[in-house]
């Protein structure tokens, strides 16, 4: 019933007389036992997948499925290495499941998974051959979203703050590449700064340069020297063409072949036909088996007709231990080889092409396998994409709680269906809803309208089954207690509490977070100039003098970030830090001041944040704000308030009655230099300082730059 009032509200969001199309109730419909996420009811559920290089060992993937038995095809523990294939026992419907004989299986059976190693050909000898390789440990939940995000149909996963989203997300990509190479992906996200983390990850895996592409113009902040707009990838094109082309004539020469072939992309495919081909065929003929009898070993490198071509590869290519070891260094070079060619055709359409618009086009529809755009990318452009016959297979949506129902639906709906049915085999939904949701500035939609709740939220309010994952590995596990409440069982990663970043405490303050009381300042505390922009001038001198006082102790300036949340008290907080650190080289700027809001989605080492509001609690009553506020910093956070307003408010309590257990008078070691030796939650032998209000603080820092003053000008004289 949860599932057709999902299909009723989709209904009620398109027009009356459209019909919700068979792709999507199946998707929804098809996903399975809500109270089960492990498995799909759709028919087409695949049993055995290549998990590439998800797992890092055999020992790796046990850990990663509790409650299974572990069947490995191969009994040699030096052979049970990744990457592995695994094929899942497949559940159907109502009923025990039948074997092919008809016998009932065994609930043991049903439990098994078959494990099989496999080896990645080899692609040939040169080092930058050699395949990148995903270095994560990811925890059980987290191979359990990626096992169900390779899987047809609806898959949601629901990631807490430090969870790891982009990661799970990513390796979903590379495996869906991997396992399916003639498939194509769109990835979609709510912001360009979500995008380019998602991209710049993918950029580290195991996935060709040349089937990536990124819409839109956020790529200019991709953290990057390449280009993966559209046009920068056609100049890509163009200039690997011309690399491969000069590899074809070095390829020609070692071989001794007359005439000019490697003109164009043509004339490169008819002389692999003719003359790479032939030589191969021929060697294959002198080196194989005949009667089941091998061939010298030998053999396989004297025969081999590219040694000069392979002259510039690190030597010896044969190490002549043993034919097969041998034989398959022979044929991935062959593979690399052959992959110029390969390459050469797929480029073949940029010769003809003339035009930077139709190639780009082509690049689009026919080349590219991961296009990476933002929702309201795809908003813009639907009609141009439709009009040009773009196809996908597979949406994966980063922050599908930050973006509204309709922008959900429109990446949806990119391309045109196939014989009436839509080619969209994956729907990959990745977000949390218990933090912000999508900004809606009229009033009216988002209070009576419920615009502002998103599509992924109401898939979870109405039951559709979700992956959540649970173990977080960004901030310390202190500062996680400050809102994993809010998360049914968001526990730490082991590396929380053994990396030394983790155990060591904050320099030059007594806790790694704190609550500071801020009373008003000359009788003022928040002020409002213009309506909504609320300001507080204690509290951001307050936070400024924590920052230079942090810098003056050796922090680096740019792993401090200063949070409030109102735009008003940002501005404010801009033109102090414009005031009292100017350009001053022993400062510096801190790396970011901003907005809660704006800042979801980032995080930074030590975060510094004012709640402004001294009068009413105003919109951080909202505890998804509160979620994300607290869930910013990974080693420190110090918020300046109102204790008495806030201490009060009961949507908050969970977070405060931590907060005001601790002192509200902030409690400083200023003889103690960034980094410190001392461990997190052990007593400081320096001397610790109270500070009782914002004046004593700024008259503290003052001294404390004018100490060091003195004492740079002594010692250089």
């Amino acid at each position: 019933s949860n599932l057709q009032a999902v299909l009723e509200t989709i209904r009620n969001l398109m027009n009356t007389d459209c019909v919700v199309p068979d792709w999507l109730h199946d998707i929804i419909l098809g996903y399975g036992d809500p109270s089960s996420a492990h498995y799909s009811k759709m028919p087409n559920q695949i049993a055995t997948l290549d998990f590439n290089d998800t797992f890092l060992s055999i020992d790796h993937l046990k850990a990663s499925f509790p409650g299974y038995n572990i069947k490995v095809t191969v009994d040699n523990p030096v052979l049970q290495i990744p990457p592995f294939r695994i094929t899942f026992p497949i559940k159907g419907g109502k009923g025990k499941k039948r074997k092919e004989d008809g016998n009932e299986e065994k609930p043991e059976e049903a439990k098994t998974l078959i494990v099989e190693p496999h080896v990645i050909p080899n692609r040939g000898p040169y080092p930058y051959n050699q395949p990148k390789r995903n270095t994560i440990q990811f925890t059980h939940t987290q191979i359990e979203a990626i096992r169900a995000g390779m899987q047809p149909g609806l898959t949601m996963v629901v990631g807490p703050p430090g969870t790891g989203k982009t990661d799970v997300a990513v390796q979903i990509i590379s495996n869906l590449y991997h396992n399916f190479p003639e498939q194509r992906t769109l990835i979609v996200t709510h912001s360009n700064q979500a995008l380019n983390q998602l991209f710049e990850k993918i950029m580290a895996l195991d996935i060709d340069e040349r089937h990536l592409l990124r819409l839109g113009h956020g790529e200019e902040e991709l953290e990057t020297e390449k280009d993966f707009s559209r046009y920068g990838r056609v100049n890509y094109v163009l200039a690997r063409r011309l690399e491969l082309l000069r590899e074809v004539g070095r390829l020609q020469e070692s071989l001794g072949v007359p005439g000019d072939v490697s003109y164009t992309c043509e004339t490169a495919g008819h002389f692999f036909l003719y003359q790479v081909m032939s030589r191969w065929e021929e060697y294959i003929s002198k080196v194989k088996i005949k009667g089941g009898k091998l061939p010298d070993v030998t053999d396989v490198s004297s025969f081999f007709p590219f040694h000069q071509y392979f002259a510039n590869a690190p030597q010896p290519i044969f190490k002549g231990k043993s034919y097969e070891e041998d034989m398959e260094i022979a044929e991935g070079c062959f593979r690399h080889v052959k992959k110029i060619f390969t390459q050469l055709e797929e480029f073949r359409a940029f010769e003809l092409l003339r035009s930077g618009l139709d190639r780009s086009k082509y690049l689009l529809v026919k080349e590219a396998k991961i296009i990476a755009m933002t929702c309201t990318h795809a908003a813009l452009k639907r009609h141009d994409l439709v009009e040009l016959g773009f196809k996908y297979d597979n949406i994966l949506m980063e922050e599908s709680a930050q973006i509204l129902e309709i922008e959900t639906f429109i990446p949806l709906l990119l391309q045109n269906p196939q014989d009436g049915f839509s080619r969209l085999k994956r729907w990959i939904m990745i977000g949390d809803h218990h933090q912000l949701p999508p900004v809606i500035k009229n009033m009216a939609f988002q209070k009576y309208s419920n615009m502002e709740q998103s599509l992924f939220t109401r898939f979870v309010r109405v039951g559709v089954p979700t992956v959540d994952l649970d173990a977080q590995g960004r901030a310390r596990a202190s500062l996680c207690n400050l809102y994993n409440w809010r998360y049914k069982n968001l526990g730490n990663l082991p590396h929380v509490q053994l990396l030394p970043e983790f155990r060591t405490a904050n320099a030059g303050f007594l806790y790694d977070f704190q609550l500071i009381n801020v009373e008003d300042f000359n009788g003022v505390g928040e002020s409002e100039p213009n309506p909504y922009f609320y300001q507080n001038l204690g509290e951001a001198e307050y936070v400024v003098a924590l920052f230079m006082y942090m810098c003056l102790l050796g922090y680096p300036a740019d792993k401090i970030s200063i949070l409030t949340t109102y735009n008003g008290q940002k501005h404010l907080i801009r033109d102090v830090i414009n005031q009292r650190c100017g350009n001053n080289p022993l400062i510096g700027r801190p790396n970011k001041v901003t907005t809660v809001d704006r800042f979801q989605g980032q995080q930074n080492d030590y975060i510094l944040l004012s709640l402004v509001r001294t009068k009413a609690v105003g919109h951080l009553r909202d505890v998804r704000r509160l979620v994300v506020a607290m869930s910013r910093a990974r080693l420190g956070l110090y918020i300046f308030a109102r204790v008495s307003l806030f201490q009060n408010c009961f949507e908050l309590t969970p977070a405060f009655s931590q907060l005001t257990a601790r002192p509200l008078h902030l409690h400083i070691v200023p003889t103690e230099c960034f980094p410190t030796a001392r461990q997190n939650g052990e007593r400081p032998s320096h001397q610790i300082h109270v500070i009782k209000n914002m004046p004593q603080m700024a008259n503290f820092v003052y001294n404390m730059y004018m100490h060091m003053i003195q004492s740079t000008r002594h010692y250089q004289q």
